[in-house]
């Protein structure tokens, strides 16, 4: 059997940590063994064991347990902090190789097309490394190279888990809950988007855009001339990982400015574009010397639907101001109601959750903590949100980590209501110069240059008394039998009326026809009415009631 080696390997792995919080906090008790997990309940394991064997799995599994680690619905808070640190943990490749693959994709000497190349990479993850070099103009840029084979591997690993993540949900409630299949295949939509450099290039240039209004935040150039689907050239920006900022120079830095910055500009990547650079942890957030904000890493992004954007708006304005209510009212909007689904504890606790957050002190406060738990209470109590929530969530996790760095004081909640009228405008005129408008405008331009000739026919038609209202909202049928039993009433109240004062006369006259001492037709005109009166009466109480 084809990757036989590799399904040993996972049933393993799903073995290893039958016991463990990671399978009874994701409902997989039914898919391992209950005997072995019984047998292997004595050996706890730990969530950096899991960071390893994820490593020795193969690289389309270190992207696995990346993507994960932003799933708070599927493993505990252990698990999704010791996956995030996955990045930056893979070795390098060799020069040789590193050579062999530029020169193949460039079409040149690696000695022609660089002034230098360095042979020891400056960064090294699952997927490639990257190198310092320059160009034969002069400029310093950095080369990221894909690892050899990788696709070839990643495609065998995305096989096996495809096959898996059948099987799970076939057999297990988390599986089918979950929807295990189209995760694997989003993820794998996902991974093999990463592993085209042009793609990536192609993400740099929409982001340079789009945050071209930021004037202290940078992304690095692409180099298209030198850039294939596995060659990636960009312009070099020099600086550290703001985690390595010495505490002299964050003294030098208007850190409070900066983080504002940068979390206005992740607003709008994630409320306004729709488009987000979904990796920012500070890894990937460098300081340059001239105190400018660096991002890098732009092979995971995340595409966001316009009409979720709008939604995002609402949940991130309701969550800051404390309206839980509205907030949850959003929340079921977006999710998917699962079998057995809760909503009244979900209310409570989501209501419960936002309410404590406006409690919290600026420095304990994190917004993509907070937005995380929710995607974990929903899918606690039968509600399932969108994949984009969870990477919305660790990104802003990730941002709040960046902007503690930069300003410990900062405050990601005030930050949102500060810049909440921006995103609206923004928001508006996004819509204003959409497809929408000009799809709107072009049936405005038909009304406009139909409109005369209709109000000429109008006008006609009023002049020669041919003017004629249709109005369909009401139905004629029921509205006529309405007024015929209305009518009918009033008929029959009018003649039982007259046979009471026909009986009142005829006791007048006298005649030897007598009932009970009294004239004879009077008494029986009178006892007629008297019944009928009755039925009447009997039919409007009881009959016509609602």
């Amino acid at each position: 059997m084809k990757n036989l080696s590799k399904y040993k390997d996972l049933a393993l792995l799903l073995w290893k940590y039958g016991n463990s919080d990671l399978i009874k906090y994701a409902g997989l008790e039914d898919a391992v063994d209950s005997k072995a997990v019984q047998e292997n309940s004595e050996s706890k394991v730990s969530p950096d064991e899991l960071v390893e064997d994820l490593k020795d799995m193969g690289p389309a599994f270190i992207k696995l347990g990346q993507l994960l680690s932003t799933r708070p619905d599927l493993l505990p808070p252990s698990y999704t902090e010791a996956l995030a640190n996955l990045q930056d943990q893979v070795g390098p490749f060799s020069y040789e190789e590193v050579r062999e693959i530029v020169e193949s994709e460039l079409k040149v000497r690696i000695s022609k097309a660089f002034n230098t190349f360095s042979e020891q990479p400056i960064a090294s993850a699952s997927l490639g490394q990257v190198h310092l070099a320059e160009l034969a103009n002069g400029e310093t840029v950095v080369v990221k190279v894909q690892r050899p084979h990788i696709r070839e591997k990643v495609m065998e690993d995305l096989e096996v888990l495809e096959t898996t993540a059948k099987f799970l949900e076939k057999n297990t409630e988390a599986g089918k809950q979950f929807r295990f299949t189209q995760n694997v295949q989003q993820f794998k939509t996902s991974l093999l988007r990463e592993l085209n450099y042009k793609t990536e290039a192609q993400n740099i240039k929409i982001l340079e855009k789009n945050l071209s209004e930021f004037r202290h935040i940078v992304v690095p150039t692409p180099i298209d001339d030198y850039s294939t689907e596995k060659v990636l050239t960009m312009q070099y920006l020099k600086g550290k990982k703001i985690t390595s900022i010495s505490p002299l120079k964050k003294l030098e830095l208007d850190g409070e400015r900066l983080a504002d910055e940068l979390f206005q500009a992740y607003l709008k990547q994630i409320l306004i574009d729709g488009f987000v650079h979904a990796d920012p942890h500070p890894g990937n957030v460098h300081l340059m010397d001239d105190s400018h904000i660096a991002l890098l890493d732009f092979g995971m992004v995340a595409h966001i639907p316009k009409n979720i954007t709008e939604n995002y708006l609402k949940l991130f304005l309701n969550a800051g101001d404390g309206e839980a209510d509205e907030a949850v009212d959003i929340i079921l909007k977006l999710s998917e109601k699962q079998k057995g689904a809760d909503e009244k504890k979900f209310r409570s606790v989501i209501s419960s959750m936002i309410l404590e957050n406006q409690n919290t002190t600026a420095k304990d406060l994190q917004t993509g903590r907070l937005i995380l738990e929710m995607v974990k209470t929903a899918g606690k109590f039968g509600f399932l949100l969108p994949p984009e929530m969870s990477m919305i969530g660790k990104t802003m996790l990730n941002l709040d980590q960046a902007g503690r760095i930069l300003a410990p004081d900062f405050n990601p909640n005030e930050a949102i209501q500060r810049h909440s009228l921006n995103l609206m405008n923004e928001h508006m005129k996004e819509d204003l110069t959409s497809y929408n408008l000009f799809s709107a405008l072009l049936e405005s331009k038909e009304l406009i240059g139909q409109l005369p000739a209709r109000l000429n026919k109008f006008f006609e038609n009023a002049a020669d008394n041919k003017l004629e209202f249709k109005i369909n909202a009401l139905d004629e049928e029921h509205l006529m039998k309405g007024f015929q039993k209305i009518a009918n009433r009033i008929t029959m109240g009018l003649i039982l009326a007259s046979l009471i004062i026909g009986s009142s006369l005829l006791m007048r006259v006298e005649t030897n026809f007598t009932l009970f001492g009294y004239p004879g037709f009077a008494i029986i005109t009178f006892i007629v009415a008297a019944i009928g009166a009755a039925i009447l009466a009997f039919q409007i109480l009881k009959l016509d009631e609602g």
